[in-house]
């Protein structure tokens, strides 16, 4: 037999060289995703999308099934940090529950305060829908729910900026500004934010719901179980309506930021928006440039990070006063500081 080159093995081809006999040839070993399993083989064989080569190229294996779940390190560090920001938020929720009765409890509206502590609440415990195995169900809620909970947030948080216009107004002669903050209008803002995002909700799930998809070439030895959002351009178009309102709020809060409002709440809401504004622009560049668990990843810490800035912004300062200085939380210091700040504008 004429040969000038040693056979090529299992996971190796046969190259023919330029010029040169046909019993003349190198051997190249096969490239990813390929193998071959005999000998002297003209051209590897490309594995199924379900399997992966083994080191030495001559047999595939099956891939493993993965997701983001509670046993993984990323999943527990997420679930951890959820938990974490929930019970701060029911300890908050307990502060002004237990102190309803202050100063300054009451003077920045108890029950949009309230409405706000549970929404916030319910958007941490909406990351837990990201974690663990994805089904039809957990995909649909994933999104669903992110969607109302922090729609309900942001038309609270814009309700709460709402009032601190119509209480500054109040204090000025007319009585068209004084019946609509006696009425309790800007409750109005809440309802109909919801509605109008439940409507695109349901539209969503009429023309392309979210459903199980699997990611087979992100890692090499595993097949990732994750949601596809289905209409790519629904959920873009409710991140376009949380980033309308959010922008809403903070151009209202920004523009009312100096006015004699209780506790200059108008401030903590300028900063809580800027917050959340910045976590979501920085979401939409990072999402679309990563693949796998790291998608969820991102998006879980969106929504944790956005989250604990409402908190944060909004509700820390509130309880540093009614824990830590509450001298400052009576009834009297809010009109001397009222009167001062009213009589300086």
């Amino acid at each position: 037999q004429s040969v000038c080159t040693q056979s090529c093995g299992p996971g190796f081809w046969k190259v023919l060289q330029k010029d040169r006999p046909v019993c003349c040839f190198s051997c190249a070993f096969c490239p990813e995703q390929h193998i071959s399993n005999q000998t002297d083989q003209q051209e590897c064989i490309p594995c199924p999308s379900q399997e992966y080569p083994n080191p030495e190229r001559n047999h595939c294996l099956p891939k493993a099934v993965t997701f983001l779940s509670f046993e993984d390190p990323l999943g527990i560090a997420l679930a951890c940090t959820a938990l974490c920001f929930s019970i701060s938020t029911i300890a908050v929720l307990g502060i002004f529950l237990k102190h309803r009765e202050s100063a300054i409890v009451k003077a920045n509206n108890r029950t949009l305060s309230y409405i706000l502590l549970i929404s916030i609440l319910l958007c941490f415990f909406c990351s837990f829908f990201f974690i663990g195995r994805p089904n039809i169900v957990s995909c649909i809620l994933q999104q669903i729910t992110f969607a109302l909970v922090f729609t309900l947030a942001l038309s609270t948080v814009l309700a709460k900026t709402i009032t601190v216009i119509l209480a500054f107004k109040v204090m000025k002669p007319g009585r068209t500004m004084r019946r609509l903050f006696v009425s309790g209008v800007y409750n109005t803002v809440i309802p109909i934010c919801v509605l109008i995002q439940l409507i695109l909700s349901g539209v969503w799930l009429g023309i392309s719901p979210p459903y199980i998809d699997s990611d087979e070439h992100s890692e090499h030895a595993h097949v990732i179980i994750l949601c596809n959002k289905g209409s790519v351009t629904a959920f873009y178009c409710v991140l376009a309506y949380l980033g309308t309102m959010a922008l809403g709020s903070f151009t209202v809060a920004f523009l009312v930021r100096n006015l004699p409002d209780t506790f200059n709440e108008a401030k903590f809401l300028t900063f809580s928006m800027l917050v959340f504004l910045s976590v979501w622009v920085i979401f939409i560049p990072v999402y679309q440039s990563t693949k796998g668990k790291a998608v969820v990843a991102v998006e879980v810490f969106s929504i944790l990070a956005s989250s604990a800035g409402l908190l944060g912004c909004i509700f820390f300062p509130k309880c540093y006063i009614i824990l830590l200085r509450p001298d400052k939380n009576s009834l009297r210091f809010i009109k001397n500081k009222i009167h001062r700040n009213y009589k300086s504008f």
